[in-house]
C-alpha cells in the first residue's frame, strides 16, 4: 500500500484545523482546538503557556503517539492521520527523537543498551557502535556499562539525548528536559541538546516553562486552553550568532 499522498507544502510540520477532544465524566474536553501550525526544517521552536494549555499534548499529536480527533497533521511530508499503525510506528522509530522530564530510562539496561535499543528497532546492524559513538558525543565515553541508578540525573538525560539523535531524527520532541535538573546541569543540558540539534540539522520543538530558555530557540508559541494566542520571533539565537 502506497504511503498517504504527500503534503505540497514545502514545511517539516503543517498542522491544519487540528482539533483533540477526549471523552470525561463530566462530558467531552478539548485539549486542542483549531490549531493552525507551519514550522520549517531546521527551525528550533519553544512552547511555553501555563499547565494545561496543551503543550505536551501538542508534542504528542506532533509526534504520532496521539491520534486527533479533527484536522490534519503532516509532518515530513506525510499524513499520520492516514497512516496505518504500523506505518506510524516506522515514522516515530526513523524520524522522531523524543526527550521527556524523567529520562524514561530502562532501568535493567546500560546507557550503552539504552541507546542501541531504538537503533536495533530500527533495523541497524551497527546499533551498538553507533551508540558508543553518540555516547562519546555527550561526554559518557566512560559511563557505557553504567545503569541509570548509577548516573546522576544530568548524566541519565545525556543518556537520553543520545538515544534520541541516535537515529538521526528529521525531528526532536522535548518535553521539560531540564525539569529534574538543577540551573547549573539543565543549562549544560540544554546547550548539548542545541549543538546536537545543528549537528544533526534537527528540527526542534521544546516544551518549557523557563523564559530564558524559550528565547534560545528561533520562535516561540504560547498556547492557552488549547489554542496559540501568540507567535513570535526570538532575537536570542541570532544576536548569538552575529
Amino acid at each position: 500500500m502506497p504511503l498517504p499522498t504527500a503534503s505540497p507544502n514545502s514545511a517539516l510540520i503543517r498542522l491544519v484545523n487540528l482539533e483533540l477532544k477526549l471523552a470525561s465524566p463530566a462530558g467531552p474536553v478539548n485539549i486542542l482546538r483549531g490549531i493552525d501550525l507551519e514550522i520549517a526544517s531546521g527551525e528550533r521552536v519553544g512552547i511555553v503557556g501555563p499547565s494545561g494549555s496543551g503543550k505536551s499534548t501538542l508534542l504528542m499529536v506532533v509526534g504520532g503517539l496521539e491520534r486527533p480527533t479533527g484536522g490534519e497533521v503532516w509532518v515530513d511530508g506525510l499524513d499520520l492521520a492516514g497512516l496505518e499503525e504500523d506505518r506510524l510506528a516506522r515514522f516515530r522509530r526513523g524520524a522522531v527523537g523524543i526527550v521527556f522530564q524523567s529520562f524514561h530510562l530502562i532501568a535493567t539496561m546500560s546507557a550503552l543498551e539504552n541507546v542501541a535499543v531504538p537503533l536495533e528497532l530500527a533495523g541497524a546492524s551497527d546499533a551498538f557502535e553507533r551508540a558508543r559513538a553518540e555516547l562519546a558525543r555527550v561526554g559518557l565515553a566512560e559511563r557505557l556499562e553504567h545503569y541509570p541508578g548509577q548516573l546522576s540525573g544530568g548524566e541519565q538525560q545525556r543518556v537520553a539525548l543520545a538515544r534520541a539523535f541516535a537515529i538521526g531524527p528529521r525531528l526532536l520532541l522535548a518535553d521539560e528536559p531540564t525539569g529534574n535538573l538543577d540551573g547549573e546541569t539543565g543549562r549544560a543540558v540544554m546547550a548539548l541538546m542545541f549543538e546536537l540539534a545543528d549537528r544533526h540539522e534537527t528540527t526542534l520543538l521544546l516544551v518549557t516553562h523557563d523564559a530564558d530558555l524559550a528565547a534560545s530557540c528561533d520562535r516561540i508559541l504560547q498556547l492557552q486552553d488549547g489554542r496559540i494566542v501568540a507567535d513570535r520571533r526570538s532575537g536570542s539565537r541570532a544576536a548569538a550568532r552575529a
